[in-house]
Protein backbone atom coordinates (compact mmCIF):
# COMPACT_ATOMS: atom_id res chain seq x y z
CA UNK A 1 0.00 0.00 0.00
CA UNK A 2 1.87 3.42 -0.94
CA UNK A 3 0.71 6.76 0.52
CA UNK A 4 0.74 10.09 -1.12
CA UNK A 5 1.66 13.03 0.31
CA UNK A 6 -0.13 16.28 -0.65
CA UNK A 7 1.31 19.31 -0.55
CA UNK A 8 -0.70 22.00 0.63
CA UNK A 9 -1.27 25.98 0.04
CA UNK A 10 -1.86 28.64 2.30
CA UNK A 11 -2.89 31.67 0.85
CA UNK A 12 -3.97 35.29 2.49
CA UNK A 13 -7.15 36.69 1.84
CA UNK A 14 -5.48 39.41 -0.20
CA UNK A 15 -4.41 36.84 -2.45
CA UNK A 16 -7.55 35.29 -2.76
CA UNK A 17 -9.47 38.26 -3.25
CA UNK A 18 -6.54 39.15 -6.28
CA UNK A 19 -6.46 35.41 -7.90
CA UNK A 20 -10.26 36.28 -8.53
CA UNK A 21 -9.81 39.93 -10.35
CA UNK A 22 -7.12 40.03 -11.99
CA UNK A 23 -6.47 37.35 -15.35
CA UNK A 24 -3.82 35.08 -15.43
CA UNK A 25 -2.81 32.68 -18.46
CA UNK A 26 -1.95 28.64 -18.01
CA UNK A 27 0.95 28.39 -20.41
CA UNK A 28 2.02 24.85 -21.87
CA UNK A 29 5.63 24.65 -22.34
CA UNK A 30 7.68 21.96 -25.05
CA UNK A 31 9.29 19.20 -23.51
CA UNK A 32 10.95 16.35 -24.70
CA UNK A 33 8.63 13.37 -23.13
CA UNK A 34 5.13 14.00 -23.85
CA UNK A 35 3.99 12.60 -27.20
CA UNK A 36 1.95 14.66 -29.37
CA UNK A 37 -1.29 12.32 -28.68
CA UNK A 38 -0.95 12.54 -24.75
CA UNK A 39 -0.88 16.59 -25.01
CA UNK A 40 -4.00 16.49 -27.79
CA UNK A 41 -5.95 14.08 -25.54
CA UNK A 42 -5.32 16.03 -22.00
CA UNK A 43 -6.18 19.68 -23.84
CA UNK A 44 -9.40 17.64 -25.24
CA UNK A 45 -10.48 15.73 -21.74
CA UNK A 46 -9.87 18.31 -19.15
CA UNK A 47 -10.61 22.03 -21.25
CA UNK A 48 -13.01 20.73 -23.69
CA UNK A 49 -11.37 21.53 -27.14
CA UNK A 50 -11.92 19.84 -30.20
CA UNK A 51 -9.71 17.78 -31.92
CA UNK A 52 -8.80 20.10 -34.45
CA UNK A 53 -8.07 22.63 -31.62
CA UNK A 54 -5.95 20.73 -29.55
CA UNK A 55 -3.43 19.62 -32.57
CA UNK A 56 -3.40 23.39 -33.04
CA UNK A 57 -2.26 23.79 -29.44
CA UNK A 58 0.16 21.17 -29.43
CA UNK A 59 1.92 21.85 -32.92
CA UNK A 60 1.76 25.64 -31.52
CA UNK A 61 3.58 24.24 -28.26
CA UNK A 62 6.18 22.30 -30.81
CA UNK A 63 6.98 25.18 -33.12
CA UNK A 64 7.50 28.21 -30.62
CA UNK A 65 8.01 26.62 -27.26
CA UNK A 66 5.10 27.35 -25.34
CA UNK A 67 1.45 28.35 -25.84
CA UNK A 68 -1.41 29.96 -23.69
CA UNK A 69 -3.98 27.45 -23.17
CA UNK A 70 -6.19 28.96 -20.29
CA UNK A 71 -7.63 32.55 -19.45
CA UNK A 72 -9.02 33.25 -16.01
CA UNK A 73 -8.78 34.09 -12.23
CA UNK A 74 -5.55 32.79 -10.78
CA UNK A 75 -7.98 29.72 -8.49
CA UNK A 76 -9.53 28.56 -12.01
CA UNK A 77 -6.38 28.61 -13.91
CA UNK A 78 -4.48 27.21 -11.04
CA UNK A 79 -6.45 24.24 -10.50
CA UNK A 80 -5.95 23.11 -14.21
CA UNK A 81 -2.78 23.39 -13.63
CA UNK A 82 -2.06 21.03 -10.99
CA UNK A 83 -4.76 18.44 -13.33
CA UNK A 84 -2.24 18.81 -16.30
CA UNK A 85 0.89 18.57 -14.09
CA UNK A 86 -0.98 15.46 -12.60
CA UNK A 87 -0.81 14.32 -16.01
CA UNK A 88 2.94 14.75 -16.60
CA UNK A 89 2.29 18.21 -18.87
CA UNK A 90 5.16 20.85 -18.29
CA UNK A 91 2.76 24.10 -17.72
CA UNK A 92 2.82 27.20 -15.69
CA UNK A 93 0.58 30.40 -14.47
CA UNK A 94 1.57 33.72 -15.86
Amino acid sequence: MSTTETQEQTFTLEELLAGFKEMHRLILWNDDFNTFDHVIDCMMKYLDYSEAQAERIAWKVHNEGKCAILEGSFTEVEVYRKILQQEGLTVSVE
